[in-house]
């Protein structure tokens, strides 16, 4: 739910406030100037933040019906403009990003702030908790620290907190790396010297990684939030890129961002950190990870995340993300013994143990997959993975009842209206029809989502191959190769589509996909 401004409203992006009250523009508390038509311009932006407006739109929001002006050369001008005004740029965007062909698209988080008090309002729900401050080391009970005071000295408590709370797994797995690439001289890296960079601006990226550890929605949005005012601060930190891309990773699977959508903001944040260091380990590992999952590259892949364990050979993230793409290549064995470098690295990280666990069904071990699964349910009971993951074992093998109490689990989690609504159909078919019944009537709520443009093809594939209609299932799988649908990575270990293996059409899709080829 996005922020429904009203005209006497203050809205923080960034590092930059406007009022829209007196239309000033504000940098860090301080005014500076803006044209009319820019200033017009972000008004509108700020009014439909993620909404892809058309050149039309802003035609209509910046001219009266008449004034005739060559409005193409206009509208060029002046986005360009409040991209300067906003230190963004074209090709890598934090703002304002082109949509090719239509318009244009905010794409940064927005916050109402009060005109009262110190706090910033969120724009669609109160902040999650904040990091642990310095006293919480020395006494749990202290009180905690709202997430958006606006002073930097609170700010700076924050971060200091950061990097002391001693029982802060992921943080602390990250403020390696995060020295790693400022200072930090590794087996790999010998004599690279450190970047300095505009302490606030660590001080930010610090407090990003810290909502993006909590994979939720809310958490990413927070987190996209700080990256964005690191870049503001400092645009050279290449580290405020990386995790900017990392979060559009995740916002797919947990704040349900369109693939089309996150991918390529994450590509562009990720080329751009290269761009500015390329021997940041982070950033080779954020482009593997893409090249894996958006273009099914393993090439690219593989020799990304090689090179980012060269450059830091302690790098959490990269052992996690490698571990997961192995899997997904047919290489379980192998995965698996990186997720296990990575917990080794990281024993309190939740994430690393739930894809240990899928690895583990993948590779066969269905037992001890599912019993750590079900380990991290009752620890982290608000953490959705291990409730998708069990939810597609359940469905892959045909047990109602479980796969029922994990889809819903995952639907309170998710929030997302299209699996309550998968998760219906599903109570429904098993209530009448026991689990023949359940895939019925899930795959007639998938098919019925799909002609809405609001499922994948992948996906009424897997059910389609599960009810025995083999012809089906590979009719979709080709409708997802003509679409490139990022699902298709999982396809080589997909227990779903087991029944399809021994069908040279399946094969010939596999390798179709950019994946090694069944053997």
């Amino acid at each position: 739910m996005e922020a429904k401004p009203c005209p006497d409203s203050i809205l923080r992006f960034g590092v930059f406030e406007l009022d829209l009250r007196s239309s000033e523009l504000r940098k860090d508390g301080v005014r500076i100037k803006v044209q009319d038509s820019p200033l017009r311009a972000l008004r509108l932006f700020l009014s439909h933040p993620q909404q892809v407006l058309s050149r039309q739109d802003l035609r209509k929001a910046l001219w009266a019906d008449d004034v005739f002006v060559d409005f193409d050369r206009a509208i060029n001008s002046t986005i360009n403009r409040l991209r300067e005004t906003l230190g963004d740029g074209s090709s890598n965007p934090v703002f304002i990003e082109t949509v090719a062909r239509f318009g244009y698209r905010w794409i940064a988080p927005v916050q109402v702030v009060p005109r009262t008090g110190d706090l910033v309002g969120s724009s669609d729900a109160p902040p999650e908790d904040s990091p642990p401050e310095v006293s919480e080391v020395a006494a749990v009970d202290a009180t905690k620290v709202s997430l958006w005071l606006r002073w930097p000295l609170a700010m700076a408590v924050l971060v200091v907190a950061v990097a002391l709370v001693i029982g802060w797994g992921r943080v602390r797995a990250n403020r390696s790396a995060l020295d790693a690439a400022h200072a930090t001289v590794t087996a790999g890296d010998a004599g690279r010297t450190a970047k300095a960079h505009d302490p606030q601006a660590e001080e930010l990226y610090l407090s990003g990684r810290y909502y993006w550890n909590k994979r939720t929605p809310e958490g990413l949005r927070q987190a996209a939030d700080f990256f964005t005012q690191a870049i503001v601060r400092d645009p050279h930190y290449a580290q405020a890129y990386v995790g900017l891309a990392d979060t559009y990773d995740l916002m797919r699977e947990f704040a349900s961002m369109p693939d089309d959508e996150a991918y390529p903001r994450a590509f562009s944040a990720a080329s751009k950190a290269v761009e500015l260091d390329d021997s940041s380990a982070e950033a080779h590992a954020t482009l593997g990870f893409i090249s894996f999952w958006w273009k099914r590259d393993t090439a690219t892949a593989n020799r990304e995340f090689q090179h980012a364990l060269v450059l830091n050979p302690a790098y959490v993230d990269a052992y996690h993300w490698y571990g997961n793409i192995l899997g997904c290549q047919g290489r379980a064995a192998e995965g698996v013994k990186y997720l296990n470098r990575a917990q080794e690295l990281d024993p309190g990280s939740r994430s690393i143990r739930a894809d240990k666990a899928e690895a583990l069904l993948i590779w066969g071990h269905r037992d001890e997959g599912v019993a750590l699964l079900k380990q991290i349910e009752a620890t982290d009971i608000d953490f959705a993975s291990p409730h998708l993951y069990l939810a597609q074992l359940y469905f892959v093998e045909l047990d109602g009842p479980h796969f029922l109490d994990e889809q819903r689990a995952l639907s309170r989690l998710r929030r997302r209206p299209d699996d309550q609504l998968v998760q219906k159909a599903a109570e429904r078919g098993f209530a009448t029809g026991g689990a023949p019944g359940m895939l019925q009537s899930i795959l007639v709520e998938q098919k019925r989502l799909y002609a809405a443009h609001r499922l994948s093809a992948y996906q009424v594939a897997r059910t389609e191959a599960l009810l025995g209609d083999r012809t089906g299932a590979l009719a979709f799988l080709h409708v997802a190769l003509q679409r490139n649908e990022a699902e298709l990575a999982i396809l080589r270990v997909d227990l779903a589509l087991n029944r399809l293996h021994d069908l040279p059409e399946f094969r010939q899709v596999v390798v179709a996909a950019g994946l090694p080829p069944l053997g």
